[in-house]
């Protein structure tokens, strides 16, 4: 029986070349990696200097209260995933990701919803409302925003009142001029502006964007020449005109 050498060598040089490969991912790779720390968190939020309810700061207490925070903890046990799927469930956020660099840095970006409106009405609940009629909790004083009373259900919020606000809010003359939405017991809607002492009724709240373009122009043509106090009540209910109520004169 002749003995194959080459046969025998080839095999040897396989069995050499796996065992190098296995060894470079187990023994160099695999430990250099376990032993890499989170050396640095990022959180970046694309609307924080908006309105909204969220900084990095209370995103970061967020995560450490649920033992979630990433820093100097081994890279390789960092789950990106729970972290984003953790964040999505705030209802200030509207979109999370999370991701790993290989220089040990752990990125979160964030979405936060953006309030329109807070929502007082007579019930007695208290709730933000974004634009698109996502309700947000009541969790601090917003000052500027824009506030709605009067006979309000969730529904009604969802379905015609964070239309109406962002219209209002997405103009810049409006968001300055208006102050208070007030709900009537038939759905029908009232502006209080901060200009002004006066009330406006807009009716029920179709055809806003046409409304408000009408009192605006009013308010350029008339209320600029007659005075902005000359009238205590006006109305854009209807198409093409305005009624107003004159201011009754306090007697001497």
């Amino acid at each position: 029986m002749t003995f194959n050498w080459k046969k025998t060598i080839l095999i040897v040089l396989d069995v050499a070349i796996a065992a190098y490969l296995v060894l470079a991912v187990t023994a160099f790779n695999k430990p250099a990696e376990q032993a890499k720390l989170c050396s640095e968190v990022k959180i970046n939020i694309s609307d924080e200097v908006a309105d909204g309810f969220l900084n990095a700061k209370e995103v970061k207490q967020l995560l450490e209260h649920n033992r979630l925070y990433p820093l100097a903890r081994p890279m390789d046990q960092i789950d990106a995933r729970e972290i984003e799927e953790f964040l999505r469930k705030n209802p200030f956020v509207e979109t999370a990701e999370c991701y790993k660099t290989q220089n040990g840095r752990v990125c979160i970006d964030l979405k936060q919803r953006t309030p329109v409106v807070h929502v007082m009405p007579g019930s007695g609940d208290n709730y933000y409302l974004d634009d698109l009629g996502n309700i947000l909790p009541h969790t601090r004083f917003a000052s500027d925003l824009l506030v709605a009373t009067g006979w309000i259900t969730q529904g009604y919020a969802k379905k015609h009142l964070a239309p109406l606000a962002a219209q209002i809010v997405g103009d810049k003359f409006w968001r300055n001029q208006t102050e208070q939405v007030n709900v009537l017991p038939d759905g029908s809607v009232e502006l209080v502006p901060r200009v002004g002492e006066h009330i406006v009724y807009l009716g029920m709240p179709i055809r806003v964007e046409k409304k408000l373009e009408r009192l605006r122009k009013f308010y350029q043509y008339g209320l600029n020449k007659a005075g902005w106090n000359k009238y205590s009540y006006i109305s854009v209910e209807f198409d093409n005109q305005i009624i107003c109520k004159k201011r009754k004169m306090k007697k001497l």
